[in-house]
């Protein structure tokens, strides 16, 4: 695999990164609704920093920080914010996200998260290990940092796996965040659904269902998720 992915605006440098380039992030990037009046963003988890990239190729938002905990993602995140077009509206802190929540005056209008979500219990406890685990942020410890950040007008976007999902969305309740938009992810049209894209708000409304399938067959891909990403992969 390269080290550097190459997307239309902006290249992404991934060799200290435990967890690379995946469609996962790429989509999240893509499919989050942003309002224009979303001034300021925040990006949880941020690894390459590709999520918040793709925000900044999408918005005129005028602040868009992450947070890393990991030192090599950190850095690394630093590096790509620092080469791509828009590094002065992008900022990583090196912290856990329960540190940065702890920050007074603190306010985001968007909040982003590809978060670790698998949850079993492993004695490996490498980098991988802890960007895929949710020991080293649990979805409610996601979920406080969300509410204590974000505007009151303000919104959150995750993808978690399928399973995961109504369990999150009744624990994102217990922190005043209501879901708005839930899209169902299959790799092919007769696969299970094996990822949801969701966006939560303050506020109740009805919800928003879409479904979004990958591929035709392998590397044919649907017209839909062409639509989506074409702004971004090189190929599309």
């Amino acid at each position: 695999m390269s080290s550097v992915f190459k997307f239309k605006e902006f290249e992404v440098a991934q060799d200290q990164c435990a967890m690379k380039i995946g469609t996962d992030a790429v989509l999240l990037g893509a499919w989050v609704k942003l309002n224009s009046n979303v001034q300021t963003i925040l990006d949880v988890g941020a690894g390459t920093g590709v999520i918040a990239l793709q925000l900044a190729q999408r918005s005129q938002a005028i602040e868009i920080d992450a947070v890393e905990v990991n030192s090599d993602a950190f850095e690394q995140c630093v590096e790509n914010f620092e080469n791509s077009p828009w590094g002065d509206r992008l900022f990583c802190y090196h912290a856990s996200f329960e540190e940065l929540a702890e920050e007074p005056d603190l306010a985001y209008d968007l909040i982003v998260s590809n978060p670790p979500f698998f949850q079993q219990t492993a004695s490996d406890t490498n980098a991988r290990y802890q960007a895929r685990f949710t020991q080293h942020l649990s979805f409610k410890n996601l979920l406080l940092g969300v509410n204590q950040t974000l505007n009151e007008e303000g919104s959150f976007a995750c993808i978690l796996p399928a399973e995961t999902v109504p369990d999150f969305i009744q624990l994102a309740k217990t922190h005043q965040l209501h879901v708005n938009r839930i899209c169902e992810v299959r790799g092919q049209p007769h696969s299970p659904v094996k990822r949801c894209l969701l966006q939560f708000s303050r506020k109740p409304t009805p919800v928003e269902n879409e479904k979004l399938t990958i591929e035709i067959s392998r590397h044919e891909y649907t017209e839909q998720y062409i639509e989506l990403t074409k702004d971004f992969y090189l190929k599309m």
